[in-house]
């Protein structure tokens, strides 16, 4: 399910228990409306809202983590991808077919991450794409012809590992996902809350246009959590810059 459609369901959740607790208040007898009965509700109600702020607060603290690991993998690839072009260049020509392939990866990489406007949606990285293990078998393959190229091939070798590792490790961040029980006992508990909300609100448009927007303040603030699990694609993505600037690098 998508983010936008969970943020519905959240809006139409939250301001439908709103409007469930004017009609409510509209039906029930009034010594159900009482002053004492107002004030165990309140303190119901202030519970709640806090073990919602505390869930809230949880969930904004991982999603934000999870965005900043994506991201700072992110820059840790681009940085290793600049090394390595350069241990290859420093190595000599007979390294070219390996820093042609590796100019090769990063616009595969971009493409799949970052597609032009109509060439579909982003998606995950493809590590069942075999231009990985091409480069390290282009490293491999050279034949180094004294100390010096042998050390530069071993680092080489050492940053492309590294390099793979990075790549398997921005996979697995990608498939990660929100809590779903957690995500539906918040909702609920704030679908509690707008009940009491429209309880004991008085029933005119100016009440009602409050709780509008109130409820559409918390399905956006649910919107952008789930948005920030799914950082290449949406509202909140993660800038292509740092990998385009490597690109830029590639073959100088």
């Amino acid at each position: 399910m998508s983010s936008l459609a969970i943020s519905l369901i959240t809006f139409a959740f939250v301001f439908g228990g709103a409007l469930l607790g004017m009609f409510l208040r509209a039906i029930l007898p009034e010594h159900h409306l009482s002053s004492d009965s107002r004030d165990v509700v309140k303190l119901g109600t202030g519970l709640i809202a806090t073990m919602a702020a505390l869930v809230l607060g949880l969930l904004i603290a991982s999603a934000k983590s999870s965005y900043d690991t994506q991201s700072n993998e992110l820059t840790d690839m681009s940085s290793k991808v600049i090394l390595l072009d350069r241990v290859l260049a420093h190595y000599g020509p007979e390294a070219k077919e390996a820093r042609d392939q590796l100019h090769s990866n990063v616009v595969r990489i971009l493409n799949q991450m970052w597609p032009k406007a109509g060439a579909g949606d982003p998606s995950q990285l493809d590590i069942s794409a075999p231009g990985a293990e091409v480069l390290y078998d282009e490293i491999q393959g050279l034949s180094p012809k004294d100390e010096k190229q042998r050390t530069l091939q071993t680092t080489a070798l050492s940053v492309a590992i590294e390099l793979g590792k990075t790549r398997l490790l921005m996979y697995e961040q990608g498939v990660g996902s929100i809590s779903f029980p957690m995500l539906v006992v918040l909702i609920f508990w704030l679908t509690i809350i707008f009940i009491s909300f429209g309880l004991f609100a008085p029933l005119n448009p100016t009440v009602i246009g409050s709780l509008f927007v109130c409820a559409l303040s918390v399905s956006a603030a649910i919107l952008l959590i789930l948005e920030m699990y799914t950082p290449y694609a949406g509202l909140i993505q993660i800038s292509s810059a740092p990998l385009r600037a490597a690109l830029a690098h590639l073959g100088k």
